[in-house]
């Protein structure tokens, strides 16, 4: 506090730096947002809603951008418990769905299908 004296309120002593700073700050919530790109691995959206990507080799978390351009990053989990609607589109009978947003995914082109593998 012992140099206190020296500050200065710039509303008071310097009014047009206020000004120009008050239309910044109001030009920048004018902005539109930026256009979404659209996702190269989005197959479609199934009636419901949900999602249906192509996973990516070796993918283990999902990539769906929710709010606030956020990524979900939840657990691909292997699902069984799919639709007839699915069921026409996974030919190979293999379908991830992330455990947070629900997005389902089909397996990759580049990868063998995990389909019969003996775990012990």
């Amino acid at each position: 506090m012992l140099y206190s004296f020296y500050r200065l309120d710039t509303r008071t002593h310097l009014p047009g730096i206020t000004a120009m700073a008050e239309q910044e700050t109001a030009t920048k919530t004018e902005e539109t947002p930026a256009e979404e790109t659209p996702d190269p691995n989005l197959i479609g959206t199934l009636q419901d809603g949900t999602k249906l990507k192509q996973r990516i080799p070796r993918q283990r978390a999902c990539n769906e951008s929710g709010k606030n351009n956020n990524i979900c990053r939840g657990h691909l989990k292997r699902w069984y418990e799919y639709g007839d609607d699915v069921r026409v589109r996974a030919a190979g009978g293999e379908v991830y769905r992330c455990e947070r947003c629900q997005t389902l995914y089909l397996p990759s082109d580049q990868e063998v299908a995990r389909t019969g593998t003996l775990s012990y």
